[in-house]
């Protein structure tokens, strides 16, 4: 029983571990993760084409325009958007895809996909997610500040998602947002050609058809 793959969009607080979250969903299950494409300067460790696509704004505002991306948005200064290509390619190949992107462009996915899943993970407390941002130590006091004021604004998007996901155990958050996505797949839209398989078969029956 196979129909098309579950597109899963997964936003958050700066801070909430989502890059974390994602890498172990990766390693550990057949998902196809979707890389973003955006104009912030990569951070230590970071590889282009691994973690984002690193572009130029002029770069970017050209995928734009020559509508090459799912959603985009600008968030504290930069670009972020998802190459429309590869997502729409392995969906079709019965695939699960995951994108990993900011809550404006978690709704706007939601517009093009309907059945899209939305999943909001976030630390479990206002402290924590304060804590962590200071802890990764890549960016400025006045950086971090920023990210909290944001964060006021992006909870606002949370009524609109379907899943929240809190991240206290890293382990713990990655099983249930693995088994939120596979529940998925026994839900009606994602198994229209397979209705439509098993209805054609039962019609040929009533004929006398094999």
């Amino acid at each position: 029983m196979k129909g098309t793959g579950v597109l899963t969009v997964i936003s958050g607080f700066s801070g909430a571990g989502k890059g974390t979250v994602m890498k172990e969903l990766v390693q550990n299950y057949p998902y196809f993760l979707s890389i973003s494409a955006t104009t912030r300067k990569p951070r230590t460790g970071e590889v282009d084409g691994r973690e984002y696509f690193f572009h130029t704004r002029e770069e970017f505002e050209q995928m734009i325009e020559k509508q090459e991306l799912i959603e985009w948005a600008e968030y504290v200064g930069n670009y972020y958007g998802t190459p429309k290509r590869a997502v729409e390619q392995q969906l079709a190949e019965g695939k699960d895809v995951i994108l990993e992107i900011e809550m404006q462009g978690g709704l706007l996915v939601k517009e093009q996909f309907p059945d899209a899943l939305l999943i909001f993970l976030t630390p479990p407390s206002v402290g924590e997610l304060r804590k962590r941002l200071y802890g990764r130590g890549t960016e400025t006091k006045e950086e971090i500040q920023k990210r909290l004021d944001h964060a006021e604004e992006e909870a606002s998007y949370m009524k609109h998602y379907d899943y929240i996901v809190v991240n206290d155990v890293l382990d713990d958050a990655v099983k249930q947002i693995h088994t939120i996505i596979s529940n998925e797949h026994s839900k009606v839209p994602y198994l229209k050609e397979w209705i439509a398989s098993i209805t054609e078969d039962l019609a040929c029956m009533k004929e006398g058809k094999e």
